[in-house]
C-alpha cells in the first residue's frame, strides 16, 4: 500500500494497468488457445453456439478490454492515492484481522460483487441506459474469453466500482483483493468461454443450481434479456429474471 507514495503517479498508474493486463492475456489468453485454436475442430460440437466469431470480433474485444484496464488502473490509482486510502478500511498487516477474517472477507466480497453486479447490469439493460453503458459489450452476441472485459469506458467505471465500493465497507487486505481479481477474472472468462466445463444434472443440484455457468451467461449475450448474474444465480431466480429455456437449453448440451 506504500507503493503508491514511494513513485510517481504514472509509475503507479503504469504497474496497475500492466499486472490488469498481464492478468487477461494469461488467463483468457490460455482458455482461447486451448478452446479456439488446438482443439477447435475437436469441441465444435459441444461449442454452445456452433458458430466461430470472426478475427475482427476477437480484435475489438481485445481492444476494448486494454481500455478498460486503462480505466481499472485509474480507479485503482485513485483508491491507493494518499488523500483517499487513509479513508478507507483498506489494511497493510495480515495479522490486524487474522487469518479467519481475511478468508470471510474473500466471500463477503464475492458476494458484495455478485450483488452489485446484478443490479447495475440489469440497470444497463434500460432502454435509456444502454446504448450509453453496455451496448460494446453486447456486440459480443457469441462472446469468446476475450469479451470477458471488453466494456465501453462508461461501462468500465461501473464495474471498477465494485472495488470503490468494497473498500469504504469491507475491512479488505491487499493479499484478499488479488485473490478476489483472480477468481473474478476466471469466472468471467469461463462465462464468455463459449462451452460449458460443468457436468451434466449440475443445473438440477439443489446446490450446484445457484452457480451460475456459462450457458446462463451465454444466452444472455444472444439474447440480450435475462440471466444478468455473474457468480450465482440467486437475484435472476428471486427476481424472476432466469431465461425461461435456460434449463433445457443446459441440458440439451450435455446430454
Amino acid at each position: 500500500m506504500e507503493i503508491f507514495s514511494q513513485t510517481n503517479s504514472w509509475k503507479f498508474l503504469s504497474l496497475m494497468f500492466t499486472v490488469n493486463l498481464v492478468r487477461y492475456l494469461i488467463l483468457a489468453g490460455v482458455p482461447f488457445l486451448i478452446f479456439y485454436v488446438w482443439q477447435k475442430q475437436r469441441k465444435q460440437p459441444t461449442k454452445i453456439q456452433p458458430k466461430f466469431q470472426k478475427n475482427a470480433d476477437y480484435q475489438r474485444e481485445i481492444l476494448y478490454s486494454i481500455l478498460t484496464f486503462g480505466i481499472f488502473a485509474l480507479v485503482g490509482m485513485f483508491i491507493y492515492h494518499p488523500a483517499v486510502l487513509p479513508q478507507t478500511l483498506l489494511y497493510k498487516q495480515w495479522n490486524e484481522y487474522g487469518t479467519a477474517y481475511g478468508i470471510l472477507s474473500f466471500f463477503l466480497l464475492i458476494l458484495l460483487h455478485d450483488t452489485y453486479f446484478y443490479w447495475t447490469h440489469r440497470a444497463m439493460h434500460h432502454p435509456k441506459l444502454f446504448k450509453l453503458f453496455h451496448l460494446v459489450h453486447h456486440k459480443s452476441t457469441n462472446p469468446s474469453p476475450w469479451a470477458a472485459f471488453a466494456f465501453q469506458p462508461t461501462e468500465a467505471f461501473v464495474e471498477a466500482g465494485i472495488l470503490i465500493l468494497a473498500a469504504f465497507v469491507l475491512p479488505l487486505h491487499g493479499y484478499v483483493i488479488l485473490a478476489f481479481l483472480v477468481f473474478m477474472t476466471i469466472y468471467n472468462v469461463y462465462g464468455h468461454l463459449g462451452w460449458e466445463l460443468y457436468p451434466a444434472h449440475f443445473n438440477r443440484h439443489f446446490l450446484a443450481r445457484w452457480l451460475n455457468t456459462s450457458v446462463n451467461h451465454n444466452q444472455h449475450h444472444q439474447y440480450f434479456k435475462g440471466n444478468y448474474g455473474l457468480y450465482f444465480r440467486w437475484w435472476d431466480e428471486w427476481m424472476g429474471t432466469t431465461r425461461s429455456d435456460y434449463n433445457n437449453t443446459f441440458e440439451t448440451l450435455k446430454r
